[in-house]
């Protein structure tokens, strides 16, 4: 069930951003709401169900639960940090560290699987979602205007 909410929340991310572009919103901007709206989502589901997301942590990572807290907060802060001018470039930087800090636990997943209800337990899932890690980096930084490569 997790996994088509899911895909309704990238789809929907990914429509809104469209809709937003189509009616004179820079991409930038869409790329923001987009990126905001899923991480309010997934921030909240951190912390509402925490247990989903404990056989994620690498077993080197102390304190797993305050843990996911911590990783849901900082999805919840980012989000609003996205939409407010003054934080942007700040959320920008920090989702991008934070994406590169969760990638260690994208990474056990590919390799040992996953069987938590809710989330997909086929192996190819983590492994393309390693393959978009950097998009992960790079996405943030963009919508907070940090960067404008590779178009600018």
């Amino acid at each position: 069930m997790m996994f088509f909410v899911f895909l309704a929340t990238i789809s929907g991310a990914a429509a809104l951003v469209q809709q937003l572009a189509g009616h004179g919103v820079d991409p930038p901007a869409a790329m923001r709401w987009g990126l905001s709206i899923s991480l309010l989502f997934f921030g909240l589901d951190h912390l509402r169900t925490p247990q989903r997301y404990l056989p994620m942590m690498p077993s080197i990572v102390p304190a797993p639960r305050a843990v996911v807290a911590l990783t849901g907060l900082c999805e919840l802060a980012g989000a609003a940090g996205l939409m407010v001018s003054l934080l942007r470039p700040a959320a920008g930087w920090a989702l991008a560290i934070y994406f590169v800090c969760v990638f260690p636990a994208n990474i056990k997943n590919a390799v040992h699987g996953l069987d938590v209800q809710g989330l997909p337990s086929a192996r190819s899932y983590y492994w393309i979602r390693l393959a978009l890690q950097p998009l992960a980096v790079w996405w943030p930084l963009y919508a907070a205007g940090v960067t404008t490569l590779p178009f600018g």
